[in-house]
């Protein structure tokens, strides 16, 4: 089990750019995927991104595609959501999470498997 927090929201115009920076403590951080879920008022939390343990591989839901990179620094127990490209329909109540996993290169979608979560961090984007 992995303590998670996350830093980095606020508020940014359409067009900018936020990084959203997690760190954990506890058990080992390089067991573990990692992912950032955003939740819209009145939605259900979705998967955004998520990156294998060894970072090699990643995996982008379509609408952050090309704008959201993810990564991660097994050295320092951190996982970084870097978003460009902010619009209006990127606000929302972002979450990072872990899922352990078996294996480094494994890429972890279902959300059931994330048992460890964050407060969460707000972004708003808007003019």
């Amino acid at each position: 089990q992995v303590k998670v927090v996350e830093s980095g929201g606020g508020w940014v115009n359409p067009g900018g750019s936020l990084t959203l920076s997690c760190t954990t403590s506890g058990d080992t951080f390089s067991s573990y995927a990692m992912a950032w879920f955003r939740q819209l008022p009145g939605k259900d939390r979705e998967l955004i991104a998520t990156i294998s343990r060894d970072g090699a591989r990643d995996y982008y839901k379509q609408s952050a595609k090309g704008r959201f990179t993810i990564s991660r620094d097994n050295a320092k127990d951190t996982t970084n959501l870097q978003m460009n490209d902010l619009r209006p329909e990127d606000t929302a109540l972002y979450y990072c999470a872990a899922a352990f996993s078996g294996l480094e290169t494994a890429i972890i979608t279902a959300r059931q498997r994330y048992t460890d979560w964050g407060q969460g961090t707000q972004v708003t984007v808007s003019s």
